[in-house]
């Protein structure tokens, strides 16, 4: 099963298309532009992402190190257990995602870690992919206690990319240990720099869509990269609450509003539809963000419903 930030924000833009603009269990939506009034989250009673989980990275197409780099440092961030001397951080951010932990009766949590990088370079199975061979790439990652992430370069076309989605996150039945076979969790994340970057990696690029406001420089100055960080981030969140499709979310269990999508266009206070908020601004890149992330980063994260106080939550 699988929901994708695209999905769920084409919902949104259907709803909202009548006044005005992710396929993964928790996608990033191409509505994203577009903010709305957040609804409860409902718990389905299925269980969360527990455990000690390892985040790989499968690299599909051409990335220099040096995007790989934007990528790593933001899954090290999440997990980072050392105190952040620089605030706001991007672990202070995920531990939104702790509170819906704290609501269900089995009180579990989450430790996430890096682990492998995995490259394909040549794009062993073309350039034009399709749903079942995202699987199959994020299937060459562990398959237990392990959440697989295929980033596909901005050459690789995927079904739905730009159209109805911009990333996924679902679940697939990993290969038989003995007599059973395990779940395992995964995302898709496309680079939507040549073939969508309106839709996918706003407010770093002007959008297709709904009011029109300068685009943001970007915190690592890659329009690119910086998207894939903020569909990323959403689908992580929405991994860790809603991993099998009987989590926390709300709406359509097949475009359902999750930890992050269920904020859509939100980066810090004060924002509205085609603004992203008040936002940090470097001031000599000129770049906006709202994370500090390891070896310097700054990050630009989506805001997360807190089901603590039933809103859309904000670091800055």
């Amino acid at each position: 099963m699988a929901f994708s930030v695209t999905q769920c924000r084409l919902l949104k833009i259907f709803l909202l298309i009548s006044s005005l603009f992710q396929i993964s269990l928790a996608g990033r939506l191409l509505s994203e532009v577009v903010q709305e009034q957040p609804q409860l989250l409902k718990y389905h009673n299925g269980p969360l992402l527990s455990g000690k989980i390892t985040v790989n990275l499968i690299w599909y197409g051409n990335f220099k190190p040096s995007e790989r780099a934007i990528i790593s440092d933001l899954v090290t961030s999440v997990s980072s257990s050392a105190p952040q001397t620089s605030q706001p951080s991007v672990a202070t951010w995920w531990k939104t995602t702790e509170k819906y932990y704290h609501l269900t009766s089995k009180k579990a949590t989450l430790s996430l870690s890096l682990g492998k990088q995995i490259l394909d370079e040549n794009c062993s199975l073309g350039k034009s992919l399709k749903n079942e061979q995202i699987v199959e790439l994020a299937s060459k990652g562990d398959q237990k206690n392990a959440i697989n992430v295929v980033l596909t370069a901005a050459d690789v076309a995927v079904e739905g990319f730009c159209m109805s989605r911009c990333g996924t996150h679902g679940s697939a039945v990993g290969s038989a240990q003995g007599t059973k076979h395990s779940k395992f969790a995964y995302i898709w994340v496309g680079n939507s720099e040549t073939q969508c970057p309106g839709q996918c990696a706003w407010p770093f690029h002007q959008p297709i869509y709904g009011p029109q406001s300068p685009p943001l420089v970007a915190p690592n100055n890659n329009v690119g990269l910086d998207g894939m960080v903020i569909n990323l981030a959403s689908l992580l969140a929405g991994t860790a609450t809603n991993p099998f499709g009987n989590g926390y979310f709300q709406g359509p269990a097949e475009a359902p509003l999750e930890a992050a999508s269920a904020c859509p266009g939100v980066y810090g206070k004060g924002a509205y539809p085609g603004y992203a908020g008040n936002l940090l601004v470097d001031p000599t890149t000129g770049a906006s963000y709202n994370a500090h992330g390891d070896n310097g980063r700054k990050y630009l994260l989506p805001a997360l419903y807190d089901p603590a106080t039933s809103s859309c939550s904000t670091l800055v």
